[in-house]
């Protein structure tokens, strides 16, 4: 069985779509839906309220624990495969989930399978994915499934019970309400012998054609995450401009190169105009 969590904060009007376009067009292997409440003061609850779905059930928090929320909500699920998805997620076609299952079963050493995105210029995670950093993924076929390899993000992804168990669970920060979950998870699933993709067959679309105001902690994040992204590529930088290490990186890629458009994404988000995440 699969269970399908998604966090959210005062996003009522994505939320709706989430829920109608998405989440209710899971198929049989859906068994049940979890949609965290961190806290929202908007008209959240009443419309999670009013959704006739026996398997949506809501859990609200009365605070906003951010990403945190991921690792308690697990614990309140029973699926043996685990789909997590952003409340800005609003258009999947039916029977998703399914396609999703089939292809992760298929794939032996994927333990983090997301789904593709459309091309959507009104939401920044989709423009990086098809238009900045289109040239770093690579398709590839594996057990007669496409996938492809590059940057991987939480905004509609799998992984099952098992892997998740041994891999110590989503972490929880507690100094950061919005951080970057997914790459963690990314990384501790590495240790186990486990790595993360996209699945190219199956897109959804991420982001709406309007913008809702990111949580103030959310804008905060992204702006400590700016200092830090633009520190390492200073770094990044000054090593290559010496031509022997350029020359080596080029060879042994010990690191990537600074990602300026990336640094760019960062500063709208931490000056409020990104919708990057989930809430």
């Amino acid at each position: 069985m699969i269970s399908v969590v998604v966090i959210t904060h005062n996003r009522r009007k994505l939320l709706r779509h989430c829920v109608e376009n998405v989440l209710l067009r899971t198929s049989g292997e859906t068994g049940e839906i979890l949609v965290w409440d961190n806290g929202s003061t908007d008209e959240t609850s009443a419309y999670l309220e009013s959704v006739q779905d026996s398997r949506l059930r809501a859990v609200r928090s009365p605070v906003n624990l951010g990403h945190s929320a991921y690792r308690r909500a697990v614990e309140l699920i029973t699926g043996d495969h685990l789909i997590m998805v952003d409340d800005d997620v609003v258009d999947a076609p039916p029977g998703w989930d399914a396609v999703l299952l089939h292809a992760f079963r298929r794939l032996s050493d994927v333990g983090f399978l997301a789904t593709d995105l459309r091309q959507n210029e009104h939401n920044d995670v989709a423009v990086m994915r098809h238009r900045v950093r289109a040239h770093l993924y690579e398709e590839q076929t594996e057990n007669g499934v496409r996938i492809l390899t590059g940057p991987v993000g939480g905004w509609c992804a799998m992984t099952a019970r098992d892997i998740y168990h041994r891999a110590g669970g989503f972490r929880v920060n507690a100094k950061e309400t919005y951080w970057l979950w997914d790459a963690a998870y990314i990384e501790d699933i590495a240790r186990i012998g486990y790595r993360a993709a996209i699945l190219a067959d199956l897109q959804v679309l991420h982001g709406a054609p309007w913008r809702e105001a990111p949580p103030v902690a959310k804008v905060e994040f992204a702006r400590r995450l700016r200092r830090r992204t633009r520190g390492k590529n200073q770094i990044k930088r000054a090593l290559l401009a010496l031509p022997a290490v350029r020359s080596a990186n080029a060879k042994h890629a010990w690191f990537q190169p600074p990602d300026d458009e990336w640094e760019r994404h960062i500063a709208r988000v931490a000056l409020g105009n990104g919708d990057r995440g989930p809430s």
